[in-house]
């Protein structure tokens, strides 16, 4: 704790970017064991490098501009705060762990409850394949929509102790997308485990709408959104998009949303199609009809597109060399930005 403590935000150190040689040994660790129980890799290249491509695209913005969670924080912090925590204090370090986490599982249940949050969110679920790769794929636009939810803090909290947790629940949630982890004992009470998130990734009809906890399960066993893993989870959109395309699935729900707006008469209607569940429709309750959800045969098969071996090949080279352009390009970007905030 003390290690993890900070006077300013200057001082906090960019966890995610020095976590991402870890994020390399796990996804390999993560195969290794899978092929060990199985005797199969733990998705499908195609999958994996879409989600890689989906990461990618989603840091970029970061690169450019401040983070907008940052940005919003301070400025709260520092025209409207109405008292000031100790930075060093541990019940400051606790408070802020329970704060960041209770304001993710508010953000992460909109985004499943509010068509248009849903429309960024859903990128992240689009995967049917459960692994590490699937922590990976997230939405551009998402970090736009959650800020708001941590402002609240920003009343008390000092802005470096907030920065720390907010990357601290983000890592947190990277190994809970694996299927090579069972079950926890005693933890599955508290913490959120890969038990818990594989069915939150579900498109069974009991998966739908039900752990949203980042760190913590709490939230969902005091507010009634806790479901236990119990039949096989089948991953996936109830509705899934068959494509790898980053740029499609980025772009397609918010163009389903823009189509069904226009298409749907009334205004208040259209409002609805905004700001309603993704099920909704005129005449169905705020979160649409649960009989309407498709029903799950266990012979669901994953959009896999059989391509020849040497396209495979080629792909996989492609995308090595386009991720090596991406980090080089990343850290010059990063440092001209860097100059630019200091003499700004």
């Amino acid at each position: 704790m003390i290690k993890s403590s900070f006077r300013t935000l200057e001082e906090v150190p960019d966890y995610v970017e020095k976590s991402i040689p870890f994020f390399i040994t796990f996804i390999g660790l993560e195969f290794a064991v899978s092929w060990i129980q199985k005797r199969k890799l733990p998705g499908r290249i195609n999958d994996g490098i879409s989600s890689l491509s989906l990461g990618i695209l989603s840091r970029l913005p970061d690169v450019l501009f401040r983070s907008i969670e940052l940005i919003s924080y301070i400025y709260v912090w520092d025209n409207y705060r109405l008292f000031e925590l100790p930075w060093d204090s541990p019940w400051t370090w606790y408070l802020t762990l329970l704060g960041v986490d209770f304001a993710y599982y508010c953000f992460h249940r909109m985004s499943h409850e509010v068509n248009i949050l849903w429309a960024a969110h859903q990128v992240h679920h689009s995967s049917e394949d459960y692994n590490l790769f699937t922590a990976l794929r997230q939405s551009v636009v998402q970090k736009y929509t959650s800020w708001m939810f941590n402002l609240p803090m920003a009343f008390f909290i000092p802005p470096s102790v907030f920065a720390v947790h907010l990357q601290f629940n983000l890592l947190y949630q990277f190994w809970i997308h694996t299927e090579v982890i069972t079950k926890l004992g005693p933890l599955e009470w508290i913490l959120n485990t890969p038990s818990h998130h594989r069915v939150h990734h579900g498109r069974n009809p009991y998966c739908i709408d039900k752990n949203y906890g980042g760190t913590l399960i709490i939230w969902d066993r005091l507010f009634g959104t806790f479901e236990a893993e119990d039949a096989k989870v089948v991953y996936g959109l109830t509705h899934p998009v068959n494509s790898f395309d980053p740029i499609m699935l980025q772009l397609r729900p918010l163009a389903h949303i823009w189509n069904t707006f226009w298409a749907t008469p009334g205004f208040c209607n259209k409002l609805s199609v905004i700001f309603k569940g993704p099920g909704w429709g005129p005449g169905k309750p705020r979160l649409g009809l649960p009989e309407e959800i498709p029903v799950i045969t266990g012979k669901e098969v994953p959009f896999n597109p059989h391509v020849p071996a040497y396209l495979n090949c080629y792909a996989l080279v492609h995308f090595a060399v386009i991720v090596n352009l991406y980090t080089e390009l990343l850290a010059s970007l990063s440092v001209s930005n860097s100059f630019l905030y200091e003499i700004m």
